[in-house]
């Protein structure tokens, strides 16, 4: 077992940071020797608050130093590719937030890049590591509800990107609905083999999105390669909480995963009954942010392969491309074998 992984962090912001902030301090095994940013000042400031020796503006500096192992790679989504392949070309382990890549035409050159160089990689879809949705996997893979034969997944979040970040994000599908995308591979341990997708913009301040041909709410129904079948709701408005639950049905029972509860604590008054609800996305899955650069971490020392790997990135990647061609067509997409080539 190798002792430390030496560490860069890409990208500060506040994902980043967090993702910082962990290997600092919370990761065993883990030491952070430099962050980098190409906005001015911010990742010398990022160093100095965490006691970091170096940082940069250009990524190349990670990619190239002898004393960096691995480098957590948190840059905007179109960046991705570039920084995967860069990196696995200096021989650095790799963890890079979701999405994989842009397309699926970039995915296989990242891939067969990170073959080549024979190094790791992780892809950040931290919902894996949740304890709820952990706990969810182990129970279904120990028969506790049968054979899964439906998957049910929402995503609801409050907080509208400003139009800045609609216009790079690659849409609702591969933005956000991603993550219920892996996830519902994950639990039912089957590939989705069609898809049909439709959306809509509710709230007329988001009229803007019309022209990046994206939508404030979406609804996906597929089906799995078994027979089995599931649908995802996504949404940017909802004006409550931010709501992230998932149930997965079998053939003897049903899990149901996530709460909108904030904290176990109800509260009576004449008024009636009421709880604290979940504001945001950092406090729903903060433990598992964590969870997912422990694994990673844990699997470099090891010197195993981490369990959410580039071909799961592509897999999601190959999901969400097929749900925004069927919202942009109209119709129902099936799913190519391009992960069975690999």
């Amino acid at each position: 077992m190798k002792e430390t992984i030496r560490c860069a962090v890409l990208g500060l912001g506040r994902l980043g940071y967090w993702h910082a902030e962990n290997l600092v301090s919370k990761i065993k095994g883990a030491q952070l020797v430099s962050v980098v940013d190409p906005l001015e000042g911010r990742a010398e400031a990022v160093a100095r608050e965490l006691g970091v020796e170096k940082w940069s503006q250009n990524p190349d500096d990670a990619f190239e130093a002898d004393d960096i192992d691995a480098v957590v790679i948190v840059t905007p989504t179109s960046t991705h590719a570039e920084m995967i392949k860069k990196a696995a070309k200096n021989g650095k382990q790799i963890f890079v937030e979701k999405p994989l890549t842009h397309s699926l035409d970039e995915a296989d050159d990242v891939i067969e890049t990170i073959r080549k160089h024979n190094v790791s990689c992780q892809v950040g879809f931290m919902r894996r590591f949740d304890p709820a949705y952990a706990e969810a996997k182990r129970r279904i893979e120990a028969g506790d509800i049968g054979k899964p034969i439906y998957f049910k997944g929402v995503s609801r979040d409050g907080n509208v990107p400003p139009e800045e970040f609609i216009k790079h994000s690659g849409g609702i599908f591969l933005d956000v609905a991603i993550h219920d995308y892996d996830i519902a591979r994950y639990l039912m341990g089957q590939e989705i083999s069609s898809i049909t997708s439709t959306g809509n913009i509710l709230m007329q301040s988001n009229k803007f999105m019309e022209k990046y041909n994206d939508v404030d709410q979406a609804i996906t129904y597929f089906t799995f390669d078994s027979g089995a079948a599931g649908d995802v709701e996504t949404m940017r408005i909802a004006p409550y909480a931010y709501d992230i639950r998932g149930e997965v049905v079998g053939t003897e029972g049903s899990i149901q995963i996530g709460s909108m509860r904030h904290h176990d604590v109800k509260i009576l008054t004449t008024k009636g009954s009421s709880h604290d609800l979940i504001p945001d996305f950092p406090t729903r899955f903060k433990d598992a942010y964590l969870l997912e650069m422990v694994h990673f971490i844990d699997s470099l020392r090891k010197n195993e392969k981490p369990s959410c790997t580039e071909i799961d990135g592509k897999a999601a990647l190959e999901i969400a491309e097929a749900a925004t061609k069927s919202f942009k067509l109209g119709e129902t997409v099936n799913l190519g074998n391009k992960l069975l080539t690999l």
